[in-house]
Order: C-alpha cells, then structure tokens, then sequence
C-alpha cells in the first residue's frame, strides 16, 4: 500500500521526533515545529508506528529532536526499526562520541550532524554552550563506527559564521564519508540581520565545481569541488523543494504532522494501534498541501 497525497507526491520517509529536550541553546532553532509537547510517546508507541510506516512501503526512518540521543531507551528504539527500512538520525554531536558503535550495531544506518562553526567562542555564541570539541569527537566515531555518510548540517549566517565557509570546505575535504550541506535559515528569521540568501552561493559553487550531481529528492544539486561534497539546502520560499516533498513527520509527543511549516493540521496518533492507526495515517496524507506553490 502505497500512500501519495493529492498532488501525487508519494510519501516514503517518516521523521520522528523524540523528544523536545536538547543540552544547546541554538540562536535559530526550529524543534522540527513543535509547540509545546506535554508528554512523550513511549518506545512502543513508536515501534507500532514505524510497523504502520512499513506497512505503507515508506523506506526511511529519520530519528529527530530537540537532541534525540538525549532519550535513554534511543538504542532500543533504533533496534525496532522494521527489516528493509533505513534508519537515520539527527543530532548536535556533542554526546554522540560513546555511543555511536552501539548505534551503529542496533541498526542505524547514518547521521546528520549540526556544527555551525569550527571556532570555539564563536560555537560557544552559537550554540549556547562550549562543546565544539565534543562535536568533532562525534563525528569522528560515526565515521569510525560506519554512520556514513556523515552529512554535516551548517546553517549560514550573514556576519555570524559566512567566513567559514572556505573552512568547512577544506575541513569536509579532509574527512572520507562526509558530506557539508550549507543551510538557509527557517523563514521565521528572514527579516532578522543574519538571514543570508544562498543564492549566491550557490552560483558560485556551480562555476567552481569539477562534478554536479543532482539529487533524486528535491531535484537538489551536489557540488564536488576540492574533494568535498556539497548540498545547498534552500527550504524557504522554495516550490521545487515542496513539489518534491516526500516527507511525513511525527511530533514528539504522538501526532502526525503533515508539513513542517505548520502546526494547525496535526493528527492525533497517541496511543492508536493497528487499523486505527492506519487510517490516521492516511488522513494526514490526504491533508498534505505545498507549503509554497
């Protein structure tokens, strides 16, 4: 069973949220959209909603937050993603270092790591707290462990950290199984001073580039150049970005959340089980509207 939505977008990765908490303070955060959760879905509220995702031929799992390593029981619920399904995660990093193998072993394919600067005070300004070195610790594990590739998630600022991008350039150059995606700023923050268009950006990297690989999801480019790899992630006001959307979220505390830029069509999930559940699971799909046309 097939699920597509009314535009025909076919819907086979599931984000999961599992929990709002996180050890940072990021300046831009976004808590993949939540408002507010009260209580969090238990592990086995999660595994009867990954078996339903399986069950509708999704692929993918990504595990998100808040920090989701910040959840006790994150190694058990990585164990019950279903057989065939690719399991991901999305994390800062910064306690990453001595779990990764155990990640890795329970079935956890990759991860994205958040690293906004590679200067201690200015990560420290960023993040709210000074745990770069933590950071790189983490994401030399999850090469060590086989979470690969490592995609490494750098929102640019304007007058914050756009000085940087030469060195997360060479930095990605000197690590195999890794990939820099430069990202825009959600559109909550477009007025402010440091929202920085990635136009240019962009046109930049396509003169520069020795290899353009476009991207089956989204239709995004991949710029090979100095032996990096590298994505630009332009979300905001972007149809190509929602005409591709494949995505269907869950909030951390159990409702289906049909797109990220809005919290006023959630589908309550708490607690459902079996045909309940599916067909919760269709309503949310039937829902599904291109944030930007």
């Amino acid at each position: 069973m097939i699920l597509k939505d009314k535009y025909g977008r076919r819907v086979t990765n599931l984000r999961i949220s599992l929990t709002p908490k996180c050890n940072l303070n990021c300046m831009y955060c976004h808590a993949e959209g939540e408002v507010d959760p009260k209580t969090l879905m238990s592990a086995e509220d999660i595994g009867e909603i990954m078996r339903v995702a399986k069950l509708f031929e999704m692929r993918s799992i990504k595990f998100t937050g808040g920090e989701p390593l910040m959840r006790d029981d994150l190694v058990d619920i990585v164990s019950m993603v279903p057989e065939g399904m690719e399991a991901s995660l999305t994390t800062n990093g910064t306690i990453l270092e001595p779990i990764a193998q155990d990640l890795k072993d329970a079935g956890l394919s990759r991860v994205n790591i958040s690293l906004d600067s590679l200067k201690p005070d200015r990560y420290k300004s960023i993040a709210g707290r000074d745990m770069l070195s933590d950071v790189l610790a983490g994401i030399d594990a999850a090469i060590d462990a086989g979470l690969t590739p490592v995609k490494l998630n750098v929102v640019l600022m304007e007058g914050v950290n756009d000085d940087e991008i030469p060195d997360f350039i060479r930095y990605a150059a000197n690590h195999k199984h890794l990939i820099l995606q430069f990202i825009e700023l959600m559109d909550e923050f477009r007025e402010c001073p440091y929202h920085m268009e990635l136009t240019g950006l962009e046109d930049e990297l396509q003169k520069t580039a020795k290899t353009i690989v476009t991207r089956r999801m989204h239709h995004r480019k991949k710029y090979c150049l100095e032996g990096a790899e590298i994505e630009i992630v332009r979300p905001m006001h972007n149809t190509e970005f929602c005409a591709f959307c494949n995505r269907l979220r869950v909030t951390s505390d159990g409702c289906l959340k049909p797109c990220l830029m809005r919290n006023d069509n959630h589908v309550d999930i708490r607690g459902l089980r079996g045909a309940e559940l599916e067909e919760k699971f269709r309503e949310a799909v039937s829902i599904r509207e291109p944030y930007y046309c």
